[in-house]
């Protein structure tokens, strides 16, 4: 009972937030998309040498920021990074979520030759997914703030891991996150 009852504590404690995540997500909130890329990668980089549980989520933002930056070679093989780690770990519907929503973006900014790469690649691993069953998923989530307090990311509620019905933890720095009343 112990034991549980510090692992509750430790999730509703603020996490140390790495500075270099707070300025990258600041500064890709004010639209200095170039900036926000190197530090997103320079976080992508050791999360992926530790096999970090959020490595994949750091190689798709900083390939999202390079694309709003005009830097699409740049940006393209982040993309793929992110992606890649999400199949080889098995992640399918957080793969074919993030895959999506890199299509849709790629598509809005009128890069169709490397949003066609990117769904061809997808077909080609996710007919291996495991049936997905959508009424497994809650119908309705409780709405979250709009951006992390900890480290200042914008929160999605399909990137973040749900703890309770109001509490989810946020996907880049693992602080819990409260719904808003």
């Amino acid at each position: 009972m112990r034991r549980l009852f510090r692992r509750h504590i430790r999730k509703t404690l603020a996490h140390d937030v790495s500075p270099i995540l707070q300025e990258a997500n600041f500064v890709f909130e004010k639209g200095e998309y170039g900036r926000a890329a190197e530090l997103f990668e320079r976080i992508a980089q050791t999360a992926d040498a530790r096999g970090g549980a959020r490595a994949p989520l750091f190689h798709l933002q900083a390939g999202r920021a390079r694309i709003l930056a005009g830097q699409t070679s740049l940006g393209m093989p982040s993309l793929k990074r992110g992606l890649e780690l999400l199949a080889q770990r098995g992640q399918f519907p957080r793969l074919r979520g993030a895959g999506r929503r890199v299509i849709a973006e790629l598509n809005e900014r009128g890069l169709q030759n490397e949003a066609s790469e990117m769904e061809t690649w997808l077909k080609s691993v996710l007919p291996s997914m495991p049936s997905f069953d959508v009424s497994e998923m809650p119908s309705k989530k409780t709405v979250l703030p709009t951006h992390c307090p900890s480290c200042g990311a914008a929160t999605r509620p399909d990137e973040v891991v749900w703890l309770d019905e109001v509490t989810a933890e946020c996907a880049y720095c693992g602080s819990p996150l409260r719904a808003e009343t």
